[in-house]
């Protein structure tokens, strides 16, 4: 099973194809089938793809993705592909262009495998809300794998591809990397381009991968980075050389104080989050505490502005233009009240709801404009905190992933999100990387924040982590 680009690279310089590699994945998927993970493989896609590139090779025309296989998250536009947000109200929609993100790893030569199962519409923690059943955590199957991206997270950790890429609103990539054991990253606030992403909330979401290593996902930043004519919200900054190793010194980390003291983190998490910071003080760099007061107001102000945002994204689909139609409707209104009520799930119908009320007449002030403030007091204090430290340290999750059906309450859900929605509110890049295993024997990550377009150091910060 080849789990990371370098060894792939390895076994085509040991004489393997391409193909040969794919079918190795394909195989892998087959046998994992029960998981729920792949909603499609694009089997006669990929296999021209992989064909192509083993001629590339052979040319010496091939680009630097090469034979790595990647899973797409099922919000993720691929020309001539179907794709549904994990949705009934998109049944059968085949779209018409490919993601920008998409593009540049299909032009580095990369091989796209399939779309891969996700909470519906990208709204959750648990990859329960899709509407094609729960994807299955590979670890231990009684578990959910964390959401949105629960599908893209299990496909590499069960080595059904070699990467895959989520979307990451408020922790999507980065908490189902923690409950898998897998590298996730969500890249800065328009580093990668949006054009492509079905929408959530559009001033939040950002599309990043999923690997097992870090040179995958410094790699892969560096393929799709970059400015886009469509996608009016990307940086027009030039592209660093992510992959680049670079020692780093006398580093100044903070560990935001709040997030420690949590009455709900894990105790064992909180240990080793500690002999974490005691080795990175023996190697000489500096780890304080800092006050971050607003722990608590993260959340709400996270699901006051992203329902907002999903309530006018998701207008679009009304069953008129595409998608699912209700057989039961007469008449206009009718056909968009039916086919909205039955198309979409439980979970999306409540944040549409929720939305459009902080939206109405006499609310909107006391909602939309208050949570947009408290978003501009936790920028400010964050920028505050990077002008006096290289990068902020943090759990990616309180607890290890949960079992199937326990976490009934919404509230009880949206909390799962504590520690990931700062990064998305304040358009920070942010990774999970593997911390440990927990004594019940499943996995547990470790959330680095960066500057903004700080990802180069944020990278070569995680290298460090990882040795210890």
């Amino acid at each position: 099973m080849l789990r990371t680009f370098a060894e792939v690279k390895n076994a085509i310089s040991s004489g393997d194809t391409v193909m040969s590699i794919l079918e190795g994945y394909l195989n892998a998927i087959e046998k994992q089938k029960g998981l729920n993970i792949f909603l499609e493989v694009f089997e006669i896609s990929a296999k021209e793809q992989a064909q192509l590139v083993d001629e590339k090779i052979s040319n010496g025309t091939a680009g630097k993705l090469a034979g790595m296989v990647i899973g797409l998250k099922d919000n993720l536009c691929y020309k001539n592909h179907k794709v549904s947000a994990s949705s009934k109200i998109l049944e059968g929609f085949e779209s018409i262009y490919t993601a920008t993100a998409v593009q540049r790893l299909i032009d580095e030569d990369a091989i796209i495998i399939g779309r891969l199962n996700c909470d519906e519409f990208a709204m959750g923690s648990s990859n329960e809300n899709s509407s094609n059943g729960p994807v299955l955590n590979p670890i231990n199957s009684e578990y959910v794998p964390g959401g949105s991206s629960g599908g893209s997270a299990s496909a590499v950790a069960a080595g059904m591809c070699t990467a895959s890429l989520g979307s990451d609103t408020g922790g999507s990539i980065r908490q189902p990397a923690s409950f898998t054991g897998t590298y996730g990253f969500k890249p800065t606030y328009g580093r990668i381009s949006r054009y492509g992403l079905i929408a959530y909330a559009s001033s939040f979401d950002q599309i990043g991968p999923f690997t097992n290593s870090i040179d995958d996902a410094a790699l892969l930043l560096e393929v799709m980075a970059g400015e886009d004519e469509f996608d009016g919200t990307v940086s027009t900054k030039p592209v660093e050389n992510y992959s680049e190793k670079e020692n780093l010194s006398n580093l100044k980390i903070a560990v935001l104080q709040e997030s420690f003291d949590t009455e709900g983190l894990d105790e064992e998490i909180k240990i080793k989050l500690q002999t974490t910071i005691d080795n990175l003080k023996k190697q000489g760099h500096s780890v304080d505490s800092v006050s971050f007061p607003y722990l608590d107001y993260m959340v709400p102000a996270y699901y006051v502005l992203t329902t907002a945002e999903a309530s006018s994204n998701l207008s679009r689909f009304d069953g008129v233009h595409y998608g699912y139609r209700s057989p039961n409707a007469v008449g206009v209104e009718e056909t968009y009240k039916k086919s909205r009520s039955e198309g979409f799930g439980e979970e999306v119908k409540r944040r549409i709801m929720a939305g459009t009320f902080v939206l109405s007449h006499g609310y909107y002030d006391a909602y939309y404009t208050k949570g947009q403030k408290v978003r501009r007091v936790l920028q400010n204090k964050t920028n505050d905190i990077f002008k006096e430290y290289d990068l902020i340290l943090l759990p990616t999750t309180p607890t290890t992933a949960f079992k199937l059906n326990d976490v009934k309450d919404p509230i009880a859900m949206y909390l799962q999100d504590i520690y990931t929605v700062h990064a998305n509110l304040t358009g920070n890049p942010a990774i999970s990387i593997p911390l440990g295993k927990h004594s019940n024997g499943l996995p547990f990550g470790l959330q680095v924040m960066a500057d903004h377009f700080e990802e180069k150091k944020m990278f070569n910060f995680s290298r460090i982590l990882e040795k210890l």
